[in-house]
């Protein structure tokens, strides 16, 4: 009798709100379609090239004709976004990145072919002269040391090229002080009012972007990049730079790596107007491929979770590897 009163003074149970999948539904908080994501994609000059990424499996890097293909593909699965990152011959590097905005780059071939396809498509460009340095640095090189402003003026030239090729969106992800102003002056001044900027705000000197430079052989050559990227022990400092480069104009901040950083993304969700990218990098994705490839974990439920999580944070938009697989999932 005493457990049966308990029981009738039990008024609310938030299992009802669990109970059919249909009421899961209604009672759902956070939504994630491919609206929400972007795909990240690799371009290296050739002809017939699908070279897959060992240390990031399922990824490849492709020759411009392989990647039409590819973002053919994406689009027919409602996959509408990407951000493109050239894997460029050594050959092709010095210490000033002069290729990253020479008229034959085929980078901004590539870009312009993609933008004729696929006008409706949202493309994003990668503006850093690591891929182009042969210092391996974003930032020029001199006695060791990374000289700040002495950088801007190339981001900029490299900027208004990558405009002028189509891109509609630019990804400084340099972490040099006050590229995004620089850039956006130079942009306006070359008449590219429309073309956007998604900051790279905090973008963290970490452990987990192993894969990226192997597939874009952009390692540094000597040192590393802890004198630009954040400290991984810093939460507030991401403050400073989201309102530094809300103020030079950015039109989207980001936080870089994504799972590890859920705290940043949604500190800057609750401070800043602005939509927030979070990028959920290589080595991220690939500890979660490998645990799924052993057996140690459901990929079909894990993937979504994990990304799930990262909306829950606060991100608008999510950089992925996953974005292609999920894309798939919500068509079967």
């Amino acid at each position: 009798m005493i457990y049966s009163n308990a029981l009738s003074d039990m008024l609310r149970r938030p299992r009802r709100n669990r109970r059919t999948d249909a009421i899961r539904g209604m009672a759902n908080e956070t939504h994630l379609t491919v609206d929400h994501l972007i795909f990240p994609l690799f371009v290296l000059e050739g002809k017939g090239i699908r070279s897959e990424i060992k240390s990031l499996p399922g990824i490849f890097r492709f020759s411009p004709d392989e990647l039409l293909r590819e973002i053919e593909s994406c689009m027919n699965l409602g996959l509408r976004s990407f951000i493109l990152f050239p894997a460029v011959a050594e050959s092709l590097k010095d210490q000033t990145a002069t290729y990253s905005y020479h008229p034959e780059n085929f980078y901004l071939h590539v870009a312009r072919e993609i933008k004729k396809r696929f006008p409706e498509c949202c493309l994003i460009s990668d503006v850093a002269m690591d891929p182009y340095s042969s210092d391996g640095h974003d930032g020029l090189v001199r006695d060791g040391a990374i000289i700040n402003d002495e950088t801007l003026p190339i981001l900029a030239q490299m900027s208004v090229a990558q405009a002028e090729a189509g891109f509609d969106m630019l990804g400084p992800s340099d972490m040099m002080d006050g590229r995004v102003g620089f850039m956006r002056r130079a942009l306006d001044e070359a008449g590219h009012y429309n073309t956007g900027i998604l900051a790279y705000t905090a973008k963290y000197a970490s452990a987990f972007y192993g894969p990226f430079r192997d597939a874009l052989d952009s390692a540094p050559k000597h040192g590393d990049k802890k004198t630009y990227q954040m400290n991984p022990a810093n939460k507030r400092e991401a403050l400073i730079e989201a309102e530094l480069d809300t103020l030079e104009g950015a039109d989207m901040l980001m936080v870089k790596p994504a799972l590890h950083y859920l705290d940043v993304i949604q500190t800057l969700k609750s401070a800043s107007n602005l939509p927030i990218a979070a990028y959920h990098v290589s080595g991220e994705c690939a500890m979660l491929r490998a645990a799924c490839q052993n057996g140690w974990l459901d990929f079909n439920r894990a993937m979504p979770e994990t990304l799930i999580s990262l909306r829950r944070a606060g991100a608008d938009v999510i950089l992925t590897y996953f974005a292609k697989d999920y894309a798939e999932m919500q068509r079967s």
